[in-house]
């Protein structure tokens, strides 16, 4: 389990993040979304003991990352790509973070094939693509088979079958009764995987909480014969209306009450549809709101 509790740090008089509060949970994806300067990369870093935090706490299993007594086999973590050496192939740099966290050859083997580099094994990763760099930066973070996995934009680079795969890898992750920490700009691909959502904003949580309920079912979609008419029979009904001009746009009541309705006042529709807001439309009107 991930948590923060009033999570402050200051850089001056400037606070990077202010009374940050938040949980991820095991079973769960949790992504962690915020424009750029928000906060999010100060949260990251200082949940893993890069940054130290001017006041409140950010724990990993109860516990700072630094007194994790075996952090590599409890957490891992893809904070930036391309960390490792442009001369060593992949198998060995993978060697090396293996004897850093007690990870055995045969795991390095396993993790390989697992994100699909096992053909470019003794390759030097200095001539690996992006999308490779970034396999072999969550193959790193697989070695020690940690609960918790924190990812900061591990989709960047990866094709369409490679973010297929991740997303892939992320819920097995999660049903196994792991911890997932993810943060992306890629919207849509996120809204795929996530579980909950934690939107930061000039250093502070905007908005928390399951995806489903952030989001869920925000109006109907209405375009009929006398817009007017079916306008006014909305609003006696309590619904909520607006318009673009062509549509009226129905908050307050179901897509079968809309439907009866317009037959109550005899008004034929020629449009009725339910839109989900997705994640995309929440995180900016959320964002732009501030």
């Amino acid at each position: 389990m991930i948590e923060t509790r009033e999570l402050t740090k200051t850089y001056g008089r400037v606070d990077a993040v202010r009374d940050v509060t938040f949980s991820a949970l095991p079973g769960r994806v949790t992504g962690l979304l915020g424009l750029n300067g928000s906060g999010k990369s100060t949260t990251l870093r200082i949940l893993l003991g890069l940054s130290r935090a001017t006041r409140g706490t950010a724990t990993i299993n109860g516990r700072r990352y630094r007194d994790l007594r075996h952090p590599l086999r409890e957490v891992g973590a893809v904070l930036e790509q391309g960390l490792s050496h442009p001369g060593q192939t992949g198998y060995a740099h993978l060697v090396t973070q293996a004897l850093l966290s007690g990870a055995s050859r045969r795991r390095v083997d396993e993790v390989l094939e697992y994100v699909g580099l096992d053909a470019a094994a003794a390759k030097r990763t200095g001539d690996y693509s992006l999308g490779m760099r970034q396999r072999l930066a969550v193959a790193t973070a697989l070695l020690g088979e940690p609960a918790v996995l924190i990812l900061d934009e591990p989709a960047n680079g990866l094709d369409p079958s490679g973010m297929a795969w991740l997303r892939g890898m992320l819920r097995e992750h999660a049903a196994a009764g792991g911890t997932v920490l993810l943060s992306s700009h890629l919207l849509s691909e996120l809204e795929l995987v996530v579980d909950d959502v934690v939107i930061i904003g000039q250093g502070r949580i905007l908005r928390a909480g399951p995806l489903a309920e952030l989001t869920g079912m925000s109006r109907l979609r209405v375009r009929g014969g006398d817009m007017e008419r079916l306008w006014e029979a909305y609003e006696l009904r309590g619904a909520g209306v607006t318009t673009d001009g062509h549509s009226l746009f129905v908050t307050g009541i179901t897509a079968e009450d809309a439907g009866e309705i317009a037959l109550l006042v005899q008004v034929p529709v020629y449009e009725l549809v339910a839109e989900t807001q997705h994640l995309e439309e929440l995180f900016l009107s959320v964002a732009d709101a501030r």
